[in-house]
C-alpha cells in the first residue's frame, strides 16, 4: 500500500516540467494559493529562521513590467500569479529575536527557556562576513521553491522556475532598497497552455547507473 502511494506521488513528478507557454485565462482559486503558501511556509530552513521574503504578483502590470525585466519571457506575464524568492542580504539581531520570540509563543514556553537558543544563534551567525550570509540565505530560497514546485505538481497546477531575470530592477520595482532584501529566483506558476510543446515531449533525464553511485 505503502509503495503504491509513493508511486502516485512519483507520478506527480512525472507529470511536472518547466512550463513554458500558461495559459494566461485560467487562474489559480485563492484556496488553492493558500496552499502553495502553506507548503512554502512548512519547507526546511536553516535553523529554522526563514531568512527570506516571498512576493506574490497577481496584477498584470507588476506582471508586465517583471517581464521586460526578464528578458521578455512570456510565462511572467501570462502566469496567473508570479512567486517572487527574495533573501536576507544580511542578518542581523533583530532576525533572530524574531525567531526566538515566535518559537516561545508557539511552543508556549517562557522566553528565558529559549533565549540560550538565540544567544547561541547570534554568536554563531553575527560574526560571518556578509558575502557568505548572502550566500546562505540565496541557497535557502532554493528549498522554498523546491517545495512550491513539488506541491503544485501534486494538485496539478504548473510552474516554472526562473533565473533569467534582472534582479537590480526586480528589487527596483519591488521596492526593496530599504527591506535588506535581494531577489534570488522567481517561480511562475499557472497552467499550461494546449500548446505548449514541451508537456508533449519525453524528459531528458541521466541514467540511475550515470547519475547515482553506492559505496
Amino acid at each position: 500500500m505503502v509503495i503504491l502511494e509513493m508511486t502516485k506521488e512519483l507520478d506527480s513528478y512525472r507529470w511536472r516540467y518547466a512550463t513554458k507557454k500558461f495559459n494566461s485565462n485560467k487562474k489559480i482559486s485563492k484556496p488553492n494559493i493558500e496552499l502553495i503558501k502553506e507548503a512554502i511556509n512548512l519547507a526546511p530552513s536553516s535553523y529554522g529562521l526563514q531568512l527570506f521574503k516571498v512576493f506574490i504578483i497577481e496584477n498584470q502590470e507588476i506582471k508586465n513590467q517583471l517581464k521586460a525585466a526578464s528578458y521578455s519571457q512570456s510565462q511572467i506575464s501570462d502566469a496567473s500569479h508570479i512567486f517572487i524568492f527574495c533573501s536576507k542580504a544580511k542578518i542581523d539581531a533583530a532576525d533572530i529575536d524574531i525567531y526566538i520570540n515566535n518559537k516561545s509563543r508557539i511552543q508556549k514556553k517562557p522566553i528565558n527557556e529559549v533565549q540560550g537558543y538565540g544567544d547561541f544563534l547570534k554568536s554563531n551567525l553575527l560574526k560571518k562576513e556578509d558575502n557568505k550570509i548572502a550566500t546562505w540565505t540565496t541557497n535557502q530560497v532554493y528549498i522554498a521553491l523546491s517545495h512550491l514546485m513539488t506541491f503544485c505538481a501534486s494538485i496539478k497546477i504548473d510552474s516554472c522556475p526562473i533565473e533569467g531575470f534582472e534582479a537590480e530592477k526586480y528589487n527596483e520595482i519591488l521596492k526593496l532598497s530599504n527591506q535588506n532584501l535581494n531577489t534570488s529566483v522567481v517561480a511562475a506558476v499557472g497552467y499550461r497552455s494546449k500548446g505548449d510543446q514541451s508537456q508533449y515531449e519525453e524528459k531528458i533525464r541521466k541514467s540511475f547507473d550515470e547519475l547515482f553511485e553506492t559505496f
